[in-house]
């Protein structure tokens, strides 16, 4: 589909991403989700990129094995080059074929390309499977790298031991290999024993940094990361191990010039809507990793696509205060904004404040709208709505006791000062940055159109800038006085 800095598929979505970065341009690998039933069987395809924005699709590149095949589904897996040809690592699964526990066998299997990636020879007598102590039906999402020092590849792969509470089983398996076509198990490379699996791992190395990232399948379902000096560990955990909330999932990158890429999807909910569950898969989107001189990664789309966004729609002049002592005060901006904007505003808390941020898709009210809600009591930024599901028309008949939307919160210092807030939406797509550090991304299906304003509870903020702009020309532009003073009556 045709949106600048994100991609899905005509009639399909986006699962997990296998990124290569190569002569400056990123090959992205991905699961075709076609949603079909009866399953047809999961190929990759690939999209490539040049600038971060405008995504190519160039078609299927590791079709479904057959039927019959182990890799009937083509799963997760990563690509290495050695002696100038291309290697694909990566899961194998057929759900006629099961193991001990009665569950489809996981296998990872090898393909090579001497074409530059337009075709692929499988190469099946490289097939292996869990080995002992492993459980038969994960066994996947193979990642190889180059481990110069120890002069070997090295290959993680998300398994789970055999023994051990149901819960907390989850493993990064290791296996090594001097020719990239047998395997030999060694130790595991990463054993918590908390999660019940660490999907699509990774680990790289960057201005003397080591990262583990892996994407939690458990109550989470998140991707995290752990820091080290040392690609052996000890791994520690960063105040903040999140890239983003519950709706970005399997993130994965890639490095160009000095800079690091994650490539992850934004979950699809069922039917199209605020209150669908997620789905597997969705819409590809990606993030830019900085680091902080303890290692820790702050994270907010690139600044690509920011710089799609030209056209000034709508702002607030600077100076604008809203104050509510002991309740709550909003300014919604006249007009509706377009489908496509992004909202960038610097935002002054005073001290002692409970809450304020923007409002998105508002109606002229301000009463009803998408909420992106700093909380400085709390320390957090969550996403939220108004109204909530309504199973009848009294009050209690309303879900109203919820603090925000469910699994959509995200744990960050906001301590009296200015707080940057920038917002781009794109149809049904939502991603929020608060402070260039801590991304939040989600859909909003139910409301399709409104305006932006922004607001304050229980204290007071100062709008230092806010400025709404689209990447089509145009569009009129609006600016407020800069003397508005809201002040709860």
């Amino acid at each position: 589909m045709d949106r600048r800095g994100f991609f899905r598929p005509h009639d399909a979505w986006v699962g997990d991403v296998i990124p290569w970065q190569e002569d400056g341009r990123f090959h992205l690998f991905y699961l075709y989700e076609s949603r079909r039933i009866p399953r047809p069987g999961m190929p990759w395809h690939r999209v490539v990129t040049d600038d971060l924005v405008t995504f190519t699709e160039t078609g299927p590149a590791l079709s479904s094995g057959g039927t019959d095949a182990a890799d009937f589904n083509v799963y997760t897996g990563s690509v290495v080059v050695a002696d100038g040809i291309h290697h694909v690592f990566y899961t194998g699964q057929n759900p006629n074929r099961r193991g001990a526990d009665g569950l489809p066998v996981q296998v990872v299997l090898h393909a090579t390309s001497g074409d530059g990636m337009q075709t692929w020879d499988r190469h099946p007598e490289h097939t292996f499977g869990a080995t002992p102590g492993y459980e038969t039906a994960d066994w996947r999402d193979p990642f190889v790298f180059r481990d110069e020092v120890a002069g070997l590849w090295r290959m993680l792969i998300t398994a789970r031991h055999t023994d051990g509470p149901e819960r907390r089983r989850g493993v990064i398996a290791q296996c090594v290999s001097h020719d990239l076509r047998t395997w030999e198990p060694v130790e595991p490379f990463w054993d918590p024993r908390r999660y019940i699996a660490h999907e699509c791992p990774e680990v790289f190395e960057w201005n003397g940094w080591w990262y583990l990232v892996w994407s939690e399948f458990s109550e989470s379902f998140t991707t995290r990361y752990r820091v080290s000096r040392s690609l052996h560990g000890p791994w520690s955990v960063p105040e903040n191990d999140t890239l983003d909330g519950r709706a970005y999932y399997a993130a994965k990158s890639a490095a160009r010039d000095g800079r690091r890429f994650f490539f992850g999807w934004i979950s699809s909910r069922e039917g199209g809507t605020d209150e669908g569950a997620w789905q597997w898969a969705g819409t590809l989107s990606v993030l830019e990793a900085e680091q902080n001189p303890d290692g820790s990664l702050r994270f907010h789309p690139p600044r690509e696509l920011a710089d799609t966004f030209d056209t000034n729609v709508v702002g607030l002049a600077s100076g604008t205060v809203l104050t509510a002592a002991d309740g709550y005060r909003d300014l919604v901006i006249p007009g509706e904004i377009p489908a496509r904007f992004r909202v960038d505003a610097v935002v002054d808390i005073a001290p002692g404040t409970t809450e304020c941020g923007v409002l998105l898709r508002a109606s002229p009210d301000g009463d009803e709208g998408y909420v992106l809600r700093l909380e400085p009591r709390r320390n957090r930024v969550v996403f939220d709505r108004w109204p909530r599901p309504r199973t009848g028309g009294e009050q209690w008949q309303i879900s109203g006791d919820v603090p925000f939307a469910v699994e959509l919160e995200r744990p960050l210092p906001l301590p009296p000062g200015p707080h940057r807030i920038e917002v781009v939406v794109d149809g049904d797509l939502c991603v929020a940055t608060v402070d260039g550090a801590v991304t939040l991304s989600t859909r909003l299906y139910d409301r399709t159109h409104g305006a932006v304003g922004v607001f304050v509870g229980e204290g007071s903020a100062t709008v230092l800038s806010l400025e709404v702009t689209t990447g089509s020309p145009g569009e009129r532009t609006n600016t407020l006085r800069d003397d508005d003073v809201l002040v709860s009556s």
